[in-house]
């Protein structure tokens, strides 16, 4: 496996390779580690209103793109696996800008000619590591997820139950080729998700 990013990730595993890149407006430099890999999951995204409109669609749309051109030319036939949002909006008639820019990402990534493109709309992420909450509503949403998720299931999800299912969607082959489009909903201990055409992919979901 091979685990790309600005930072170290802080673990070891003799499978484990790590990439370190800083400019993601240029992965060029990246054809050589992603050559020969089965499957791409891509979480880079940046928090609304934490930067200004020009690099949220610099870091959510470009860098996608950037990043899904450089694989498609080195492993063509890899899977891609990206987090988008909930509300993503790929008519672009959104008057958020962060739904545009989400559903600009996915029209690109569903344009590249990846023979398989899963594409999750979670709503909120709950972080199960400790973390600097980015604003106010994201530091209620962590003192109040218990309810919350006891009240509306489907628009919450724990970040290592999402991770399991991107990488469990294209490890695994739950689904058949195509694009699919996939969203969170609790059942119990499992995880539903729901597909584009009426399939579901299953993986345990923690309590």
């Amino acid at each position: 496996m091979t685990a790309i990013g600005r930072k170290r990730l802080g673990i070891s595993h003799a499978k484990l390779r790590e990439v370190l890149h800083q400019d993601f407006a240029d992965c060029s430099a990246l054809a050589a580690p992603l050559t020969g890999q089965d499957a791409a999951i891509f979480c880079l995204g940046t928090y609304t209103g934490a930067v200004s409109d020009a690099e949220l669609r610099k870091t959510t749309v470009d860098y996608t793109i950037e990043f899904a051109r450089v694989l498609r030319l080195s492993s063509p036939g890899a899977a891609f696996s990206f987090l988008s949002g909930g509300g993503a909006d790929p008519t672009g008639r959104s008057r958020i800008p962060y739904a545009r820019y989400k559903g600009e990402a996915e029209n690109a990534l569903i344009a590249a000619g990846f023979p398989s493109v899963y594409i999750f709309r979670p709503a909120y992420i709950y972080p199960v590591e400790p973390r600097k909450e980015p604003n106010f509503s994201y530091r209620l949403m962590r003192v109040i997820y218990p309810v919350f998720r006891a009240l509306f299931p489907n628009q919450v999800i724990r970040a290592d139950d999402l991770a399991r299912a991107m990488v469990d969607v294209v490890v695994r082959k739950m689904v058949s080729l195509g694009t699919w489009f996939l969203r969170t909903v609790i059942s119990g201990r499992w995880l539903s998700r729901s597909c584009q055409g009426g399939a579901a992919v299953r993986v345990p979901s923690s309590p």
